[in-house]
């Protein structure tokens, strides 16, 4: 597999300010929605130009959170979002704490807001982890199911996981149904390291032979809550909890990128067209938008 950067442009909203923190992206409309985790609006990204989206209430008042502010622990922490078969999309939290354990289902015209503790009690349980320790970071729908991607902790001996979500009792659940939802298939994954840091999944997105293309960042962290230095990025493709090929992401001027979102915008032959955000972890710095080409 070979990863090639095509293009890149700084995600900006259009009064100028940065769209921070980016760590999930999908089709929506005509164009892409970013989410970001330390945000309670979105990004909609069309002909170039971003556009704010309000997808939360804000929380205490508060629409932005950070470590510097002492806010970081009040965010919503939206990490992946994925466009549905229907053509609605859905932003999901990454778990941990009641306030991290919601979903936003929208479409151009309607938006809704719903918690989901018992899907994600019922996640923690698959993943055969506590509540508390979930960090979904990734989601990718395949076949009627939500396959979702627990980042996990390499370093500290919890690799990347994933179980598959039957999507109609989730979205039961999201639309106030009866709370039962249906998951299964527990994988684990190992993507090895680089720089000696181990490898965890970000995101994923679905491809039409059944394999599963997955972003990963090697971040040096002593845990799920906390940032840390990134040595790396890279695109995985999985066949089941099998890795087939991996390829290390290039460096973006010099730098080393922590890629946290994937959406694919295309196929020719043998070659995808993918778009993946980085965020900086910096809240002055934009994300930025990658335009991939990766041969497999």
């Amino acid at each position: 597999m070979r990863v090639e950067v095509v293009g890149s442009a700084p995600l900006r909203f259009g009064d100028g300010s940065a769209v921070r923190a980016a760590s999930g992206i999908a089709r929506y409309g005509a164009g892409w929605l970013v989410v970001q985790d330390d945000a309670t609006h979105g990004c909609v990204w069309l002909d170039g130009a971003g556009s704010s989206l309000r997808l939360l209430s804000p929380v205490r008042g508060l629409d932005l959170f950070d470590e510097a502010s002492g806010t970081k622990e009040l965010k919503p922490d939206l990490e992946a979002v994925v466009a549905l078969p229907d053509g609605r999309t859905l932003a999901l939290g990454s778990g941990s704490t009641p306030a991290r354990m919601r979903c936003v289902l929208l479409s151009e015209t309607s938006i809704l807001v719903a918690g989901l503790a018992p899907v994600y009690a019922a996640v923690a349980d698959a993943l055969e982890i506590a509540p508390h320790r979930l960090n979904l970071e990734g989601a990718a729908v395949v076949g009627e199911t939500l396959r979702w991607f627990q980042r996990g902790l390499p370093g500290a001996g919890a690799p990347s996981a994933s179980v598959d979500v039957a999507l109609d009792s989730l979205l039961e659940v999201a639309s106030g149904g009866p709370a039962a939802v249906r998951v299964s298939g527990l994988r684990r994954y190992d993507l090895g390291t680089v720089a000696g840091v181990g490898l965890a999944i970000t995101d994923a997105v679905a491809l039409p032979d059944g394999l599963v293309l997955v972003s990963a960042a090697a971040e040096d962290s002593a845990s799920t809550y906390d940032d840390g230095p990134v040595a790396g990025s890279a695109l995985a493709l999985l066949d089941g909890d099998r890795v087939v090929d991996l390829a290390e992401l290039p460096l973006l001027a010099g730098a080393v990128t922590k890629v946290e979102g994937l959406a694919l915008a295309g196929r020719r032959d043998d070659a995808l067209d993918v778009v993946a955000v980085v965020d900086a972890d910096d809240p002055l710095v934009p994300s930025l938008l990658l335009e991939l080409v990766v041969t497999i």
